[in-house]
C-alpha cells in the first residue's frame, strides 16, 4: 500500500472514529451523570463519568464491529456501542420517574451532538473553520457525525429492553405492564438481532432516521 493510500485510509478512519467515539462516550456519560443527579452514585464511583474514551471502550462494540463494517461496507454503514455505565435503579430517589430521565439522557445527548456536527459541517462549507483539505475533512466528519448520532439515538429509542427506549417505556407503564416488559429483557438483544437480520428493523427505523438526518442536513446547508 502506497503512502497516498495509507494517508487516505488514515483520513477515512479519523472521519469515522472521532465522531463515533464522541457519540458513544458522551451517550454513556449522560446516563451516568443523570443517574448521579437523581441520587445514584454508582457510575461516578466506578470512574465512568469521564470523557476519556478508554474508560468506555467495549472491545467488540467500539473496535471490532465498527472496523469490520468500515472495511466490508466501504464506510457506507458504520455502527458501534460502548460499555454501558452501571446504574442502580433502586438507588434513584424516584425510581420510576428517574429511570425515564436516565434512559432518555443518552439518546437526547446524541440528538444534541447531531446538531453540533451539523453546525461543524455548515462552518466548514462557509470556510470559517479551515480551508482546503482541512475544511473538506471537517465537512466529511460533520456529515458522518450527523449520521452516527441519529442512528444511535433512534436505535436506542426502540421500546425493547434493555435499550433506552425499553427503559423509558417501562417507566411510563403501570407496574404490571412494566413487569411484563422487563421479562423480555433477557431476550431483548436476540429480538433486535432477529429484526436486523430479517430487515424489519431498518424498515421500522429508516423513516425516523431520514427525518432527523434531513433536518440536520438542512441546518448544515447540505439539503
Amino acid at each position: 500500500m502506497s503512502e497516498f493510500d495509507l494517508a487516505a485510509l488514515a483520513r477515512t478512519i479519523s472521519v469515522i472514529a472521532i465522531p463515533l467515539l464522541f457519540a458513544i462516550t458522551i451517550h454513556e456519560v449522560a446516563h451516568g451523570w443523570t443517574a448521579r443527579r437523581c441520587g445514584d452514585q454508582t457510575a461516578y464511583l466506578a470512574g465512568r463519568l469521564t470523557l476519556n474514551p478508554i474508560k468506555h471502550i467495549d472491545l467488540m462494540g467500539t473496535i471490532i464491529v465498527p472496523l469490520a463494517l468500515l472495511f466490508f461496507t466501504g464506510g457506507r454503514m458504520v455502527f458501534g456501542w460502548a460499555k454501558p455505565v452501571p446504574v442502580a435503579f433502586n438507588l434513584l430517589r424516584r425510581p420510576q420517574r428517574d429511570m425515564i430521565l436516565v434512559a432518555a439522557a443518552g439518546p437526547a445527548t446524541n440528538f444534541v451532538m447531531g446538531l453540533g456536527w451539523a453546525l461543524v459541517a455548515l462552518l466548514a462549507q462557509l470556510g470559517m473553520v479551515g480551508s482546503g483539505g482541512v475544511a473538506e475533512w471537517l465537512l466529511r466528519m460533520g456529515v458522518f457525525g450527523i449520521q452516527i448520532n441519529v442512528i444511535l439515538a433512534v436505535f436506542n429509542l426502540l421500546p425493547i429492553p434493555p435499550l433506552d427506549g425499553g427503559r423509558v417505556l417501562a417507566g411510563l407503564l403501570p407496574p404490571q405492564g412494566a413487569q411484563l416488559l422487563n421479562r423480555i429483557e433477557p431476550f431483548g438483544f436476540m429480538l433486535v438481532l432477529v429484526l436486523m437480520m430479517t430487515g424489519i428493523l431498518w424498515s421500522l427505523l429508516e423513516p425516523f432516521m431520514f427525518f432527523f438526518i434531513d433536518l440536520y442536513w438542512s441546518i448544515a446547508g447540505l439539503g
